[in-house]
């Protein structure tokens, strides 16, 4: 594992870009200064993903805080896999419970 001590260090050169939900419910004690800084160093923008290998994946799990977490034009891009992501998440993680419940045959 690399570690990167900022947004666009890490974004560069990427494959795929996994981007995570801001919890908004939990925020009410402040802990961000504000959502526009929050979007300014973390956000997934077009110029951010600009700087990741041609093709680069965006994932993200959903449900997303647009224009906090990730531009629309980037969610809604062609390099988007978030609805195929969000799709596939649901019947993965009942495959994955129903393999950890030691379900026999």
């Amino acid at each position: 594992m690399e570690v990167f001590h900022s947004t666009d260090e890490g974004v560069r050169k990427a494959d795929v870009i996994m981007t995570l939900r801001l919890q908004l419910e939990r925020q009410s004690r402040g802990f961000l200064p504000s959502f526009e800084e929050y979007f300014k160093l973390y956000g997934l923008t077009t110029d951010r993903l600009k700087l990741a290998r041609p093709g680069a994946l965006v994932m993200h799990p959903g449900p997303m805080n647009r224009g906090i977490e990730i531009e629309s034009a980037v969610a809604d891009g062609p390099q988007s896999v978030i609805l195929e992501q969000v799709t596939n998440g649901l019947a993965v993680r009942m495959a994955v419970l129903y393999l950890l419940a030691g379900v026999k045959k």
